[in-house]
């Protein structure tokens, strides 16, 4: 009947829904604030002794070890406070790590406030909505790494060919748009002979990788660089330039962004493209493996973007000369898009 309450059955689903999203929360502010690492640096510990080693304000903290327990992040035991399981599998290093869910709980509360000031001047601010919140850049690269770097490299990397042809013979590799290089130091550990150069427009995405390329003794093969697709300056031709999740970032001006491509690109060099596969058919957005993307499809208008079917992005790759492969991923979710040059 029109007017009335909702159902009890739908009011428990959506408080459960809730709860759920209060733990992430909870979670990102341990995992922002070094909380969750300090504890498990340190076993078991009072709130005094969290602020301590996480040199944090323990007014904060206190109430934040609260927080925590109710949400069973963490333990009390012998007077002192102990990561639960659950907690621990947030650690960033956990394998399999849930802090992914984390950050993204905080990105989407954020980028549903922008979307929602925005719904009615239809401005679209572009790429400084990521770097609004001083805590949530530091934490998108490690993010996407451990959402995307697995499937990377266990699937996606054996299944296309181009990566070990260009090891083979010592290529050279760019990755625009890198993040915190995730992606080029599987490259480089799976492929020794691989030289590597990652630009990214955020300069705390550039120290990320630059020292992890210097901790991981690959810093005179692996290098990082600021700038973006259109200013950029390839030190030789490239026999792999990749944008990884990054295409649909330049779309408007895909006319150019492939021109560069092609002009950067050895003979026989690719284009290595992976972007989520935008489903031709609406339905396929309720499947529980796609809804996400439906929901990232209004964060990306807000940075001026959208995402792409592989279908939009062969025929680019035909119309700037260079010979197109696709291949799915996970279902049909993911799609890597392979451009050659002749």
């Amino acid at each position: 009947m029109e007017g009335a309450p909702a159902s009890l059955g739908l009011r428990e689903t959506i408080m459960k829904d809730m709860q759920g999203a209060v733990r992430l929360a909870i979670a990102y502010v341990g995992l922002s604030g070094g909380l969750l690492q300090a504890m498990a640096g340190l076993s078991r510990a009072d709130a005094a002794a969290v602020a301590s080693a996480a040199h944090a304000d323990e007014g904060y903290v206190v109430r934040w070890c609260d927080a925590a327990y109710a949400f069973g992040l963490l333990d009390e035991q012998s007077g002192g406070f102990v990561l639960t399981e659950l907690g621990r599998a947030f650690l960033p290093d956990a394998p399999g790590t849930l802090m992914p869910f984390a950050v993204q709980e905080v990105l989407t509360a954020h980028i549903a406030e922008r979307a929602a000031g925005l719904m009615k001047t239809g401005e679209r601010p572009g790429e400084s909505v990521l770097a609004e919140r001083a805590t949530i850049l530091p934490w998108f690269g490690p993010m996407l790494e451990a959402q995307f770097g697995p499937v990377f490299e266990k699937t996606i990397m054996p299944a296309v060919p181009v990566y070990e042809r260009t090891a083979g013979r010592g290529g050279f590799v760019i990755d625009l748009g890198c993040g915190n290089g995730w992606y080029l130091m599987r490259l480089a550990r799976a492929y020794p002979g691989l030289r590597c150069l990652g630009i990214d427009g955020f300069d705390e995405n550039v120290r990320q990788g630059q020292a992890r390329a210097e901790a991981a003794g690959v810093a005179d093969r692996v290098r990082f660089a600021k700038g973006d697709i259109y200013g950029f300056e390839s030190p030789e031709p490239a026999d792999i330039i990749a944008l990884n999740r990054a295409l649909h970032h330049v779309w408007d001006e895909k006319d150019t962004v492939f021109r560069i491509l092609h002009d950067h690109l050895k003979p026989g060099g690719a284009a290595v493209i992976w972007e989520p596969h935008w489903p031709a058919d609406r339905a396929a957005l309720r499947e529980p493996g796609r809804r996400m993307v439906a929901f990232q499809n209004l964060t990306e208008h807000v940075q001026g973007n959208h995402f792409l079917r592989p279908s939009e992005i062969a025929d680019a790759f035909r119309a700037a000369g260079l010979v197109p492969e696709v291949y799915d991923f996970l279902e049909g979710r993911e799609a890597v898009v392979v451009g050659t040059r002749p």
